[in-house]
């Protein structure tokens, strides 16, 4: 005779409710049926799991043991028709993604292809903004996940994971600078600089770091701080992964004092979704 998994889960309820008729209660099925499925049990295992009294029911020694490891058979269980459950949501999922202007290093297209193409039925999607807004957008459920640099002003009901670091460095046009690094930013005072729009960390870097700063060039994203720079237009405050990409020529000059910066990395808020979930696990796992 085979031990059958109700057997477990019958013999775990009567441990749990301290008898026969409260188990089947609980179960709600007839209270022979859990007698009798109980006893089949003992019968397997050759030994018996409970005392039976005309008062109450209790576990022989034998019972305790084998109670420990039904209930972590049972919660494997559990566990497995879960994760179970998950795969099947992740088939049929969405997912949305903020990213900010700037993500350093990390390569979002290849993490985007790589999950589409292990999850092909999710549907994806990804819009850009400020930090501050794409964060909001997690508590209202309009975003899943951010990608941008981890400031310590994060809410504290936000989870978030380091991808990658950076540092922050000064972009000029080709012989725009006679200084050699590092470039005194203190005496930058003077020049017009290329920055993303106000309320970004790097906005607020560059205003901490020069004082008066003047920013008659605002963009959205790195691509179009590096042109403007590139272009002769004004000097930019970026990432040192922002000069390291293909793009039009800049001279990349370090700076004193250093500027901190955070490091780039995903940003979520609990519950994610099982789709949602999917794809924080390869990025933080695979991507």
């Amino acid at each position: 005779m085979a031990m059958e998994l109700r057997q477990l889960v019958y013999f775990e309820a009567v441990a749990r409710c301290g008898g026969f008729t409260r188990a089947a209660a609980d179960l709600h099925i007839a209270q022979p049926a859990v007698s009798a499925q109980v006893r089949r049990l003992e019968r397997e295992l050759g030994a018996a799991l409970l005392a039976r009294t005309t008062r109450r029911v209790t576990l022989t020694d034998a019972g305790a043991l084998f109670l420990t490891r039904t209930r972590r058979v049972l919660a494997e269980i559990d566990a497995a028709r879960r994760d179970v459950a998950d795969v099947a949501a992740v088939l049929r999922g969405r997912v949305v993604v903020g990213a900010t202007g700037v993500f350093g290093t990390f390569d979002l297209p290849a993490a985007l292809a790589g999950f589409a193409r292990r999850y092909p039925g999710v549907a994806l999607s990804l819009h850009s903004g400020l930090l501050t807004d794409l964060v909001a957008e997690l508590g209202s459920g309009a975003t899943d996940l951010v990608i941008g640099p981890l400031e310590v002003s994060l809410p504290s009901a936000c989870s978030a994971h380091p991808l990658v670091s950076d540092r922050l460095v000064l972009l000029a046009a080709p012989g725009r600078l006679s200084a050699t690094s590092p470039v005194d930013l203190a005496g930058l005072a003077d020049q017009p600089f290329v920055s993303l729009p106000e309320g970004a960390g790097l906005r607020e870097a560059l205003e901490a770091a020069v004082p008066g700063v003047r920013v008659p060039f605002e963009v959205s994203t790195a691509v179009h701080v590096r042109a403007l720079v590139a272009a002769g237009l004004g000097l930019a405050l970026m990432p040192a992964s922002s000069a390291e990409v293909p793009g039009p020529e800049v001279e990349v000059h370090d700076v004193r004092p250093t500027v901190a910066h955070p490091p780039f990395g995903l940003v979520w808020r609990e519950p994610l979704s099982p789709a949602a979930r999917a794809l924080q696990r390869y990025v933080v796992d695979d991507g």
